[in-house]
């Protein structure tokens, strides 16, 4: 059994007020609404891509999916990062986010 901890329990176990914060910060973006959660999951996926974040990318996938982003969209997202980043993101994230997206239902 694994009872390796995630970096989010990690964190509110151990600074629970900070946690919560956060948590909060995230819900006031994440419920703006001028993007559409679409745009924004893509926004995230890149983001995160550029950073060589490939946990971050690959979790956020299911949600672009479910939000209705497209193969094509989530890929030319993760390309973009190229412009700004260079290949890190597309080295790193490219395969991984791709193998996700196929194998959400």
């Amino acid at each position: 059994m694994n009872t390796k901890k995630n970096l989010m329990e990690v964190f509110q176990d151990e600074a629970p007020e900070v946690a919560r914060a956060f948590g909060g910060l995230i819900q006031a973006v994440s419920q703006m609404p001028a993007l559409e959660p679409k745009v924004k999951q893509l926004i995230y996926i890149a983001i995160r891509a550029s950073q060589g974040e490939t946990t971050a990318v690959t979790s956020h996938v299911p949600m672009a999916k479910q939000a209705g982003a497209t193969r094509d969209e989530l890929k030319e997202a993760i390309l973009m990062t190229t412009t700004v980043c260079g290949i890190k993101g597309v080295a790193s994230c490219l395969i991984p986010a791709l193998e996700a997206y196929d194998n959400v239902d």
